[in-house]
Formats: C-alpha cells, sequence, structure tokens
C-alpha cells in the first residue's frame, strides 16, 4: 500500500483589490484512492480534487479542463483559477512547490495507464469540508 502524500504549501489568493494573501493550502495525493487525482485543500475545508495531469500541463502552458484553469505565470508562478457556484478563487503557487510535489507523486504511481484509462479523466470536484457544507448557500 502507498503512503498518501500531504503537503503544506502556501499560496496567494489573487483578490479583486489591490493587494494578494498568502493562504494555507494542503497538497494531498493518494495513490491507493485514485492515482490519477490530487487534491488542494483551501482555507475553511474545501477540498478541490482533479487531474494530475492537469497540474503536470499546467506548467508548461495554459490548461482548463471543467471548473478548474491552471496556467504558468512567468517562469516561477502557477496560477490555479477555481470556479464553483461561490464564485471565483485565483490562486498563486510557487513552481517549485509543485514540482517537488508532482515528483514525490510519481515516485508513488503505480504504472501508467492504458490509453483507454487514460482517456477516462476524473472531472474536477469541489466538496465542502465539513464547517461550510452546513451553511446556508448566499446569493
Amino acid at each position: 500500500m502507498s503512503p498518501v502524500i500531504e503537503e503544506h504549501a502556501r499560496a496567494r489568493l489573487i483578490t479583486d483589490g489591490p493587494l494578494t494573501r498568502p493562504v494555507p493550502v494542503g497538497l494531498r495525493y493518494d495513490a491507493a484512492d485514485d492515482p490519477r487525482t490530487v487534491h488542494i485543500t483551501l482555507p475553511g475545508g474545501t477540498d478541490w480534487a482533479f487531474g494530475r495531469d492537469l497540474l503536470e500541463r499546467g506548467l508548461r502552458t495554459p490548461i482548463e479542463r471543467g471548473s478548474v484553469r491552471v496556467w504558468p505565470c512567468g517562469r516561477t508562478q502557477l496560477i490555479v483559477e477555481l470556479h464553483s457556484a461561490d464564485g471565483v478563487e485565483v490562486f498563486q503557487f510557487e513552481i517549485r512547490t509543485l514540482i517537488r510535489f508532482l515528483a514525490r507523486t510519481r515516485s508513488q504511481a503505480p504504472a501508467a495507464p492504458s490509453a483507454d484509462a487514460a482517456r477516462e479523466q476524473r472531472p474536477p470536484s469541489r466538496t465542502a469540508g465539513p464547517d461550510r457544507g452546513t451553511q446556508p448557500a448566499h446569493g
């Protein structure tokens, strides 16, 4: 059984205002759960799950899958844009943090899937943490 890879990282929350603010995020990978999926847990407990390949490709070129957009920003930053019914959240990551995390996930991943399995990518999904999941939606 492969160990779960978890890293605590900092990202910058990009807002409409002139200032950004650093926020703690969690990066998680569990090959036993789904070897193609990574998780980013945001402040407040919201968890986003999407294909590991989305982050890998986003390091080199803009890519969009469902409600997640990823693109490089200069040589040292990566932007992750997450769309949900609550709105849009945009985070800026240090590329080296994600490269290190993705390298660790590759070392734990099982052998490469067949071409058919690779086409069956799981769409991005968002789950609310225990405290947000019970709050009424604001409109």
